[in-house]
């Protein structure tokens, strides 16, 4: 473990703790104590993304309750039965699957052909998903000429405190999504604000993830989530500690186990985030592996933000990262032609 000193605004001395490790666990409870506590922060997270690209953080602001009803709500919806289940099945022409979620493989998503799609063994799992977009206020959020499919209205269970749970737990999200890009801004050598018009209309998905029990063996190579990195700019991820969990893939070409720490999310990096910094930062291959056999009774949730820029934000080398002998080595993109594409390969909508 690691303790990096710093001064607060107070004058007195505060301190950043790192847990040492491929996925390093911070401390951000130290944020917007002072510029010095967020340079310093700062700079591990820099560091922290040109490796590995993911991290654990505690420290973060988000309310235990505000936590705990948004886990309550999960697992009541997924022990629902699935007739009921399918009477909010997300429409198949909606690009973002708000809803429960249609069968689909995240491999593929990464897919460049179509003979690999194919291939891509569906996920073990269920999906109920989200998105801002989905509210009655959603289209405001959307230029006149994007597609109207896009506001498709979010499909909640009649459930009890649901809708009301899941909302505010999506509001918690963007609050930490804003300090966590304040922070990568500073990192990148950038004004604190420089991605705040980027994403102040931003089109994130929530999606809750249901991995059941697994009485019988998966088919030789499908897992709970196969292999993929995330699409957006940034993923703030709760999971519990239910057997069979997330993993990353090293330089070494080695899975490693992210994590498990009671209040903490793992936060990663996507595609667009690697795009935007010329990969100087990485977004890192990661999977959801299946439980050892002897504990296949075992039932696991976890719940990502999907944090994705406004829909026509512009991704393109951002300024600090390219230089005369460093070109941009992406084309530039739109954020939502991005991420409804991605769906495309990974749902087949």
């Amino acid at each position: 473990m690691s303790v990096l000193n710093m001064e607060s605004a107070a004058g007195t001395a505060a301190e950043v703790t790192v847990v040492d490790g491929y996925v390093p666990v911070i401390d951000l409870s130290s944020a917007r104590t002072s510029e010095a506590a967020d340079a310093r922060l700062a700079s591990v997270i820099d560091e922290v993304c040109r490796t590995s690209g993911f991290l654990v953080i505690v420290g973060h602001g988000v309310a235990e309750s505000t936590v705990a009803e948004m886990y309550r709500a999960t697992r009541e919806f997924f022990a629902l039965p699935a007739e009921v289940k399918n009477g909010v099945l997300a429409d198949p022409a909606d690009p973002l699957m708000r809803g429960f979620g249609r069968k689909g493989s995240l491999a593929a998503s990464n897919a460049d052909a179509e003979v690999e799609q194919e291939r891509a063994l569906p996920d073990v799992s269920e999906t109920f998903t989200v998105n801002r977009l989905g509210e009655p206020d959603g289209r405001q959020a959307l230029p006149a000429d994007a597609d109207a499919a896009l506001a498709t209205p979010n499909r909640w269970p009649a459930l009890p405190g649901f809708a009301e749970a899941y909302r505010g737990y999506y509001a918690a999200m963007e609050v930490l999504a804003d300090d966590i890009m304040r922070l990568f801004a500073l990192a990148l050598g950038l004004p604190r604000d420089w991605f705040e018009d980027k994403i102040e209309n931003h089109m994130t998905n929530l999606t809750a993830n249901y991995y059941p029990a697994q009485p019988e063996p998966p088919a030789p190579g499908q897992l709970r989530k196969g292999v993929h990195s995330d699409w957006g700019s940034l993923t703030i991820l709760y999971q519990d500690q239910g057997a069979g969990g997330l993993q990353v893939l090293d330089k070494a070409g080695e899975w490693l186990d992210v994590p498990y720490i009671e209040g903490s999310f793992v936060v990663n990096i996507g595609d667009l985030m690697a795009i935007w910094t010329n990969n100087r930062w990485v977004s890192t291959v990661h999977r959801v592996v299946n439980p050892p056999r002897e504990l296949a009774g075992q039932e696991r949730y976890s719940v990502p933000f999907f944090h994705q820029p406004a829909y026509d934000a512009l991704i393109e080398c951002i300024p600090t990262c390219a230089g005369p002998d460093n070109p941009a080595r992406h084309e530039p993109v739109r954020s939502g032609a991005y991420i409804t594409g991605k769906f495309s390969r990974a749902y087949g909508n």
